[in-house]
């Protein structure tokens, strides 16, 4: 935890000088849950992969329009169109790597944090996913900055997929888990509402494919 604080201080630093602030959540608050050794490995194998953003954006005609679709109903809540289309690219990239729905993913950072870069709950979670602190220690490493956009999103699909995981796909659950609301219909509700009326796309399963 130390090694993050001077992390977390720049972040905040930065954030200020840009004139923004620190906003609460909706987010709950992810349990800690000990890892097999085998598990925790695999996790921190997969955040910390940092390839490249796929380039087939250029390519491909269907992303493409998904990209401009996604970017115009995201443009009130972020007015700068470069920094928008980053975000959707990286959110279609982790999302489609984790093998999630990047339209749900979208729903999720929708209920979770409003699209607010350094969104701050009141339990510590951190960033568009609301990612919690412990992650970053049990499978990232000192210089994890979980207000770092693709760290954000590379965590949160990661943790998402593993929650997906254990609970046999089962994704009423696994929203569950990520929110540290378990067994509640709250939260899966409220994500699968924000995913269905805002972010629903026609064959997104099959456009993440191509």
């Amino acid at each position: 935890m130390r090694a993050l604080r001077p992390l977390l201080r720049r972040s905040l630093l930065a954030l200020i000088v840009a004139g923004g602030t620190v906003t609460g959540a909706h987010a709950g608050n992810q349990q800690y849950e000990p890892l097999a050794a085998s598990v925790q490995a695999a996790l921190h194998a997969a955040v910390a992969d940092q390839a490249p953003l796929d380039p087939s954006f250029q390519r491909s005609p269907e992303r493409a329009r998904w990209l401009a679709e996604m970017s115009q109903r995201l443009a009130r809540r972020i007015p700068d169109e470069a920094y928008r289309s980053e975000l959707l690219r990286a959110v279609h990239y982790e999302a489609t790597r984790a093998g999630l729905d990047p339209q749900l993913v979208l729903g999720l950072i929708q209920v979770e944090s409003g699209f607010k870069k350094y969104a701050l709950s009141s339990a510590g979670a951190r960033g568009y996913m609301q990612v919690m602190p412990f992650w970053a220690r049990l499978i990232g490493n000192e210089e994890t900055n979980l207000f770092h956009m693709r760290t954000n999103l590379r965590f949160g699909c990661t943790i998402l997929r593993h929650y997906l995981d254990i609970e046999k796909g089962d994704l009423f659950r696994a929203l569950g888990r990520y929110n540290g609301s378990l067994g509640r219909a709250e939260y899966p509700n409220l994500v699968r509402a924000a995913w269905e009326r805002n972010w629903s796309y026609p064959d997104s399963l099959r456009l993440a494919q191509n």
